[in-house]
């Protein structure tokens, strides 16, 4: 049975004018000549300098002074060994020189990809047949680093989209470290992430509960020694590397959605955060979290990490514990079967697998659930973000990689109570490149990284060729009836 399939006309494209002011720092002797030059300014050319750069650039940021000031504050090191008696600058100079530690960043330049949709928390004021819903992007800019945004919409009754206005500033969330760490699991992902056995000499000295602030005291006496090889520098500094992957990030609470990006923040994600696949997530107890998983990229390795919020203005980031939980393409199913969570992962990098877990972010013992059968997904099978909730079963948007590495999306049904077992997979593709979605980034790509059922339709987001992003609308109860027949 053919399932009909209705492409939208709204496109997401890429949009070099939105930009965020992030850290620039030019090596550490160009900076030390930058700041003796700013030194020896007069008061009043500080002023009018200043007055000139916030002319041009403070109606593209919202507080740009603060922004100055915190990247004036990430070369106090600077400052320190060039003997500056920092009470001795005024908050203006300081300013000047944060401004010229500052540069604009275009997030989404090169590419608006890969999206996930669900339904926001607030549905109050809207029409019978009505859906507000909130999309994340990657964002891709100069470098290809790669970043979250979001932006909120209407769907109506005739599963039309309508998105709000993007808000005029991009705001990057301030960071807090976590701090408190267990000894026993940061000992047990470093032995997954096969390193040394030297960091554990340092670890020994700690109790089984310690600060971070403590650790890094102790891991920084051990780094300024003159003594130290390069195997144990090595060692420590992929400790700390770990550690400053677990933080949470505040945005401010007169920010609008669309303004808000959640950029590169730890080494581990250095360049970039990818392919983020957001669900709501119901608990046990009927409560309701906004969870997500993407994967961190350093530019050597990857790291797969989980993201959670109740309000999209706080969110808690950490990375997943497990061998099997580094692979990309790792989607958590909407709610517990048994009372565990329970995971989708590509861990091969060819089939589909399942997980299941007491803890949200420590996945073992996976199990091959799809194997490439049809022809379009000969290469690899994986998903297209979280499964969604029917009463047939759950199904499984899934992509598929074939010949010439063409990108097509398909459907599965697995058992609700056991989603081991397959109940139905498609074998035709729901979404196959048409000739005007080839050419991009990667050509021959559609993908997706979550979708919704509204009004019995499947609202399926999807990229075009890594360059940008539109929707299509399926019947439920076709495509349902299509999947229940293919395994007669």
């Amino acid at each position: 049975m053919k399932v009909s399939v209705t492409r939208k006309s709204i496109k997401f494209l890429p949009d070099s004018s939105r930009v965020v002011a992030r850290y620039f720092m030019n090596g550490e002797l160009r900076t030390k000549e930058l700041i003796s030059r700013i030194l020896v300014m007069s008061d009043l050319e500080v002023k009018n300098v200043l007055e000139q750069i916030n002319r041009e650039f403070a109606r593209r940021h919202r507080n740009l002074s603060a922004i100055f000031h915190r990247h004036y504050e990430c070369v106090l090191p600077i400052i320190a060994e060039m003997k500056i008696n920092e009470d001795e600058l005024s908050e203006e100079r300081k300013w000047l020189i944060g401004s010229y530690l500052t540069m604009e960043y275009s997030i989404e330049s090169a590419a608006f990809f890969n999206p996930s949709i669900i339904e926001d928390f607030d549905q109050s004021g809207l029409e019978k047949g009505e859906k507000r819903i909130i999309i994340s992007f990657r964002a891709t800019g100069e470098g290809h680093v790669s970043s979250i945004v979001f932006r909120r919409g209407i769907i109506d009754k005739d599963n039309n989209l309508r998105i709000m206005r993007s808000g005029d500033s991009i705001e990057k969330a301030e960071v807090l470290h976590k701090m408190m760490f267990n000894k026993k699991r940061i000992l047990s992902k470093l032995a997954e992430m096969h390193t040394m056995d030297i960091y554990s000499t340092l670890l020994n000295d700690l109790p089984d509960e310690f600060e971070y602030s403590v650790f890094k005291g102790l891991l920084t006496a051990e780094l300024e020694s003159p003594n130290i090889s390069k195997e144990k520098q090595e060692a420590f500094e992929e400790v700390l590397w770990l550690m400053n992957s677990f933080y949470d990030i505040q945005f401010k609470h007169d920010s609008d959605i669309s303004e808000r990006v959640i950029f590169p923040i730890s080494d581990t994600e250095s360049r970039g955060i990818e392919d983020a696949r957001f669900v709501r997530f119901v608990d046990d107890d009927g409560s309701e979290t906004v969870m997500g998983t993407y994967t961190a990229y350093n530019g050597h390795s990857i790291l797969s990490k989980v993201i959670t919020t109740e309000d999209f203005y706080t969110f808690r980031v950490m990375p997943m514990h497990g061998e099997e939980s580094q692979s990309k393409g790792m989607a958590l199913f909407p709610k517990k079967i048994n009372g565990k969570y329970v995971m989708l992962g590509r861990i091969d990098g060819v089939n589909n697998y399942l997980m299941y877990s007491l803890r949200l972010n420590q996945w073992k013992n996976p199990q091959i659930i799809q194997r490439p059968v049809y022809p379009w997904e000969f290469t690899q099978i994986g998903n297209c973000g979280s499964p969604l909730w029917t009463e047939k079963g759950w199904l499984v948007i899934t992509h598929g990689v074939g010949a010439m590495r063409r990108y097509c999306i398909g459907a599965s049904l697995l058992d609700l109570d056991d989603p081991s077992i397959e109940i139905g997979r498609l074998p035709e593709p729901l979404l196959t490149p048409l000739e005007d979605e080839r050419e991009g980034y990667v050509p021959n790509v559609v993908y997706s990284c979550g979708s919704i059922i509204h009004n019995n339709n499947l609202i399926l987001p999807y990229a075009v060729s890594d360059y940008s992003s539109t929707y299509a609308v399926v019947d439920m109860e076709e495509l349902l009836e299509a999947l229940l027949e293919s395994k007669k």
